[in-house]
């Protein structure tokens, strides 16, 4: 598969055409940032990592009935996906206060909620990706009613899914955002990525009941550097997805 012409860049990767109409190259890179992109910092080794974790959690959901428009890993930084058009939201899902919601609603970081919560975020930089309801979404021709009947019970599906895989690995998933497409066909795909810059990962190999991050908190708050993190995260899945009979890259 040929790469072409770049089509798009973002904070954290990069989006090229290919020989093929129906599939794309993505490329990712090293650069985190936080707060809108105000903070921002190159680490050696990042777009491997979250190209590896990506591709290991979207083989792990598709053992487990959940399609995503990965179509195969390619480089150490690179993986192709199906072309897929974009809803331009956000998909949020909290298992645990933190962050945004904590501040927003005044509640204390780390409280379990009585069941997972789900909100949209419209994706816009020049207004912060304010916080959307359903009648947001509509009004504004975001997408369907239609849409949205799919979208809330594919973006729960994952959240069951991936509590589960974080789990047999020791990690609490506390809350993460995914975004969605559809196919040429109207087919609706889990599409973009799931990495530790997009979830909120805490360690649980420690009973000390301490937090100790595995994701972008710790360059978002100061704690620490996220590459031996990133590091523990990938390994982990890796272990896992060898056990569950999934080629894992060396």
């Amino acid at each position: 598969m040929e790469k072409l012409e770049k089509l798009y860049e973002g904070k954290a990767k990069q989006l090229y055409a290919t020989d093929d109409p129906e599939v794309l190259w993505v490329e990712y890179k090293n650069s985190a940032t936080a707060g809108d992109g105000e903070k921002k910092e190159d680490f050696a080794g990042k777009g491997r990592l979250n190209n590896l974790i990506t591709t290991l959690i979207f083989d792990l959901l598709k053992k487990r009935g959940i399609d995503s428009h990965l179509v195969a890993r390619v480089g150490e930084t690179s993986q192709l996906v199906k072309k897929v058009t974009m809803f331009p939201l956000e998909i949020v899902l909290r298992n645990t206060a933190a962050g945004h919601f904590c501040s927003r609603l005044g509640v204390e970081e780390g409280i379990e909620l009585k069941e997972p919560v789900l909100e949209y975020f419209l994706k816009n930089d020049d207004l912060h990706d304010p916080f959307v309801n359903d009648d947001d979404l509509v009004a504004l021709g975001v997408c369907t009613r239609e849409d949205l009947a799919e979208i809330a019970p594919l973006a729960r599906r994952i959240n069951e899914a991936l509590i589960e895989i974080f789990a047999k690995i020791g990690i609490k998933l506390v809350d993460f955002k995914i975004e969605m497409g559809r196919t040429s066909d109207g087919t609706l795909l889990l599409a973009d990525e799931i990495t530790p810059d997009s979830c909120r990962l805490w360690d649980q190999r420690d009973s000390s009941g301490k937090v100790e991050h595995l994701d972008k908190d710790l360059f978002r708050r100061d704690l620490g550097d996220i590459i031996p993190a990133y590091e523990e995260v990938e390994s982990r899945l890796a272990e896992l997805a060898k056990s569950e009979g999934i080629e894992v890259a060396e």
